[in-house]
Order: structure tokens, then sequence, then C-alpha cells
């Protein structure tokens, strides 16, 4: 194994497969896409970890090597129990060939050693999903030199630098391989953020509605969550209902269901039939899907455009106010008095503001006393322009210190840790407008900057000590995110926090099912009354970066209690199951949905979707390119589907790595 220096020079020792996957990372993320890549998609699987400290043998302790493991078991098991792989991906009557398929190597580093030990040079895609963006970009470029035409993907937090990268990739591909399809060329490389993709799920969840939005490609999607109606009561359908929720769910002692939940998990895309059976369960209906214009510019919090309520005071501001319109009053009585220009009377009010005029003596009464009055204004003017250039020189200074919970906050989101999860989660929070307190024990911490660039209170301290949630004004907030990367600080957190708070929303980052079903029940027994949820990056970011080494990529997800709905665009062309068939014989209960259509031309699908068309009716249509273009989302149930056609899908993730699923994979099975 890598890592050993052996007695004699040898070579590399080859992967036996070819068209494989490589996943490549050292945190949850690459076991996750692991087994996402082999439990949902069927695709054999070369995992790289590296060796925990202090190992220096082929054997990774439990948290690496044995924890990947154990996943790929309780997932194997999972999905036997849910009817085996997607549609038959392990062969019949073999238990063992799912873990066979997955090859585990140990490296400290994606050396060029260790990427062709992995197999890079017959990989049909690479996965570089190490939590350091710098090895991450290391290792993209060894392994486009290694291997032109592999399909990259890469976890970079930086969006900028991600795209520089992309571009580069994409040209040294195009350069080592002139005849690359352009297809082909697309998808060679593809940079995606794990804590972009997670961000607004997690963000969702602190809100008191439940609605999530997916805007992408010039789509946009609105789906809501809908409690049990109650008897006599008729819930809104909505366009169509996308998911049934776990039948526990309203249960004090019941779980958020997930993959191994079984029947009383949640039901992804259910038919008719199963909506009308299921009495007194919460549902997922989608509310719309319509053209999203471009998203508004985000005002400024710094610079030249920075606020005035972010260097003055509110009452600093009034105060200027009262004493401007008190001029401006005294400017108007003095044209009306004395009968002078206003544009004079206004220029002696401010002489006499400033104690620059001459006594009024001999003048008429009113002119004396708008004087005097001038006078006492002026009088109130001074402290004002002291108080103003205090708060300046105040605003200055404290611009690059950290703001601390001001008095009388209430309403507002306690989010614990500000790692890249936590400080995406926080930009996206108060892009919302949501008034937001974090706590972190790392001055040094990614977030730091971008909480005192946006002037959010923070509070410096270990949030399981004593006063430090007390700071954060837990007991006047709605709602607690706690972020960590450590699964037992964020339970111990959520645990302190509703001993000070029982009714208190609470969103918990926990990677492991099982664990959190445990935490899940616990808290709803011991408080019913409180909403309690539980998220995993991982398995929130693991479809968008699977479906990338497919060499598609996905418009969204919507996080179904512990169970992930994806949202899609794809050509008909090439897919059996959705050519030529109507829209109600496309869908597959439990898989995919067909939500819209569009029928722009194909030169005009890209970036994005085509402009709104009228509805469609009637269930003859012409080709695409015969009718007028648009993204059309009330299709009727007898429209066929053209070859050129392009449609927007729902899908679960066994549903979309079917239709995306390689044809060389499929025959392999």
């Amino acid at each position: 194994m890598l890592g050993h220096v052996p007695p004699l020079p040898q070579q590399p020792q080859r992967s036996p497969l070819a068209g494989h996957m490589v996943v490549c990372g050292d945190d949850a993320l690459a076991q996750r896409l692991a087994v996402e890549l082999r439990y949902v998609y069927g695709e054999r699987v070369t995992l790289v970890l590296p060796p925990e400290p202090g190992t220096a043998g082929p054997e990774l302790p439990l948290t690496g090597r044995g924890r990947a493991a154990a996943l790929f078991g309780r997932m194997a098991s999972a999905m036997n129990r849910n009817g085996g792989l997607a549609h038959g991906s392990a062969g019949d009557g073999d238990t063992n060939a799912g873990v066979e398929a997955v090859r585990i190597l140990q490296a400290a580093e994606p050396s060029d050693e260790s990427l062709e030990e992995a197999g890079i040079d017959t990989a049909a895609a690479v996965a570089l999903v190490y939590d350091d963006d710098e090895r991450n970009i290391r290792a993209a470029l060894t392994a486009r030199r290694l291997n032109p035409r592999v399909r990259l993907v890469i976890r970079l937090y930086n969006r900028k630098l991600g795209q520089h990268l992309e571009a580069l990739l994409d040209q040294a591909a195009a350069v080592a391989s002139p005849g690359l399809d352009p297809a082909a060329l697309d998808a060679s490389t593809t940079v995606l953020s794990d804590a972009d993709t997670a961000a607004p799920s997690l963000a969702a969840t602190a809100l008191a509605g439940s609605t999530r939005v997916i805007r992408a490609e010039g789509l946009f999607l609105r789906a809501a969550e809908r409690t049990p109606p109650r008897d006599g009561q008729v819930t809104d359908p909505g366009l169509c209902t996308l998911a049934l929720l776990s039948s526990t769910t309203h249960d004090p002692a019941g779980a958020e269901g997930s993959d191994s939940s079984g029947a009383e998990g949640p039901q992804l895309l259910p038919d008719e039939a199963q909506v009308a059976a299921a009495t007194g369960r919460g549902t997922v209906v989608l509310e719309a899907v319509t053209q999203s214009g471009p998203a508004a510019p985000k005002p400024r919090m710094s610079g030249r455009s920075a606020p005035l309520s972010q260097i003055f005071s509110r009452r600093l501001r009034w105060s200027a106010l009262g004493v401007g319109l008190a001029v401006l009053g005294l400017a108007v009585a003095s044209s009306l008095t004395t009968g002078d220009h206003p544009l004079h009377a206004g220029y002696l009010t401010l002489l006499d503001l400033f104690a620059m005029g001459d006594p009024a003596i001999g003048d008429p009464t009113a002119r004396q006393v708008i004087q005097l009055l001038s006078g006492v204004a002026g009088l109130m003017l001074l402290p004002l322009l002291v108080a103003g250039v205090l708060e300046a020189f105040g605003s200055l200074r404290t611009a690059s210190s950290l703001r601390r919970p001001p008095r009388g906050l209430s309403g507002h989101v306690v989010l614990l840790g500000l790692g890249k999860i936590g400080t995406r989660v926080l930009v996206h929070l108060r892009e919302l407008g949501i008034p937001v307190v974090c706590v972190e024990d790392d001055p040094d911490a990614r977030g730091i900057p971008v909480a005192r660039r946006l002037h959010v209170p923070v509070v410096l301290g270990d949030v399981t000590q004593e006063g430090v949630l007390e700071a954060a004004k837990i007991e006047r907030s709605r709602g607690l995110l706690a972020l960590t990367s450590v699964d037992t600080t964020n339970l111990e957190a959520a645990l302190y926090a509703r001993s000070l708070k029982p009714d208190l929303r609470v969103t918990l980052r926990l990677f492991d099912d099982e664990f959190a079903t445990a935490v899940y029940r616990t808290l709803r027994t011991a408080h019913p009354q409180a909403l309690t949820r539980s998220r995993s990056v991982s398995h929130l970011a693991g479809p968008s970066f699977a479906v990338a080494m497919m060499g598609r990529q996905i418009l969204g997800a919507v996080p179904v209690e512990r169970k992930v709905m994806l949202f899609a665009a794809i050509e008909v062309a090439g897919h059996p199951q959705l050519e030529g068939r109507t829209v109600e014989q496309a869908f597959r209960a439990g898989s995919w949905r067909v939500l819209a259509l569009d029928v722009a031309p194909a030169a005009g699908r890209r970036p994005g979707l085509a402009a709104p068309a009228p509805p469609r009716q009637a269930p003859a249509a012409g080709p695409a390119g015969d009718r007028p273009g648009g993204l059309v989302w009330n299709l009727h149930p007898g429209y066929v589907l053209q070859p050129t056609d392009r449609v927007v899908i729902a899908a679960t993730r066994r549903g979309l790595a079917e239709l995306l699923r390689r044809r060389g994979s499929m025959a392999r099975r």
C-alpha cells in the first residue's frame, strides 16, 4: 500500500477495474460520495483515504477505513431492505458484489503514484473532495496531466478560484485531446462546493415557514411542507404532491425518516392512490415552477456605498432631522414675517444659527424673535455635531472588532460554528433579512471576517461552557442552528439550549443516520411541542457530486426529512423511459416525475431556460422547433414527449441514477 517504502523499487499496482470511479478525500463527503456511486448508481468505486496520524501499516483504524466499510455495510443493508440496488445494480443473489466493487486505498497525498494505483488511466471520472482547497487543486492538475480525458469533479470553497480553475482544466483537456467532443468537454471539469449546496437547506430549517426554493438556470421552483389536515379540512394539493412525510414524524416518539426507515419513512413522488390512502400524514407539494429573472444585486455593506445607518445611530439621525426641520421652519417664518426673498431669509437664518450675523437691534420684533430662536437652534446643533464626530470615529474604530448582541434583541437565529458550512449559512440568512447571532470558539475561524463585514454579532467562547448561549440571547431567539463539525458538540449545545428554552426550534448537523434517529426520538420525547431537525451536509451535497461524476448537473435538492429529492433538466432523447411516452406514462412513482417542459430551440437553452410560453392544453404537438419557445409547467397528461424536448424532472436518487446510468455499467451487470 502507499505510504510504505518497499525494500526494492516496484511499480505501483494497477487497478483491476476499468471505467470505474475514483474518489479521493479525507472526510465524510468522500465516504458518502463513494456510497452514492456504488449503491445508488451501481458504479465500481476506488476510494482513496489518507492514513490516520501515527499509522504506518496498510490498515486504517475505525475512523478511516473501518468507518468507511461500516458505512458501506449499513447502506447495503438499507438498500436490500428497500428492494435492492437501483433496479438490480448488483448481481442477483450476490450479497457481496457491492462490497467487492468498493476498493479502499490508503495514500497520504493524491500523488502520481497514488492516482496511478487507483487506476486513473482507465477511470471514467475522478472526484477530489479533500477539505483543503489547495490539495484539491494540486490533485486536479496532476490528474489532468496523467489522463487528459478523465472527468474531474473538484470540491472548492472559493467560488471565483473555482471558475478560473474549471476554465483552465477544460482548456488543458482541449489542447491535449483536440478531437474531444464539445459535449464531453463541457462536462470534463466540474467545480462544486458542498457548503453552497447544503447552505440553503440548512438555512431553511431555521425559518418558521417550511418553503423550499430552488433557483437555477433561469428556473424558479418552490415547494412547501403541509401539515396533516384536521377533520373536515382539505389540504391545498398545489401543482402536484412531491412527497408524503414520515408516518412517525408527528409522533413524539417517532423519528425523521431516512433511507433505512422502510415503510414508515417518507415516500417520495407518490402516485394518486398513495396520496389518497395516506391519511394523517403531512405532504410536500410543488407550489410553483416559473421563469426566474436575474437575481437582484445585493447591497454592499462597506465602502463608498455604505449606508448611514452603519455609521450613525438611529437616535442621532432623528436628532439631526429635528434640527434640520427647525432651521427650515425658522427660514420660512423669517421670509413670511419680513417679506425677504426665501433664499435671503434662509441665508440670514444660517448666519444666526452659527452666531455669525449682526444683532437685530432696531429690527422688527418678529426678526428679533427669529434670531433668538436661531441662536437656540445653534446651541442644539453644537452637541449634535460633536456626537456625530464621536460616533463616526467610534464606527471606524469598531469596524475591525466584533459586535456584541445588542440589548433587547429577539426573534433572531443563533448559529453555532463559523466554518465553511456555517459561513455560507450565515450569508444566506442575512440575504433573507434574518437577524443572526453567531457563536464561535476560534477567533481566527473562516467566518469571523464575514460576520464582521456583515455587522453580525458574535459571541466568542466554547458553546459547551455555561454562559455562552445566554450571551447569545438564546432565550429570546427563534431557533438554533448547531453546525459545528463535531456531532457531540452539536448535541450538547442543543440539549443545553433546550434546558434554557424548552420550545426552541433546533437544527442539528449530524452525519450518521442511526445516531440522528436516536437523537431525534429522544428530543421529541422530552420536548414534544418543540421542532427538531437533523441534517447531514455530506448527505445533502453527495447527490450533486455523484451526478457531476456522471457528466450532468442537478438544478437543486430539497431535503425531505433525512431523504433528498433532486431536480434536474435532462434531454428526452436517449432516455427510453421518457421518449415517445406521454407525460402520464413517463411518471414512475417513487422514481421520477416530469414537472415542466422547455420548448425553446436547443441553441437557446443554455445557459438558462427560455421565457415562459402559453400553457399547453392539447396533447398533440409538432416538432419543438415549430412551437413557440418557453417553459411549460401545466403539461397535459396526454402530451407525448419528443426527442427534441428538454424536461425538468423531480427524481429520487435512485430514479435519477437509472435515467443517467451509463450503458457500460448496465452491460457489466
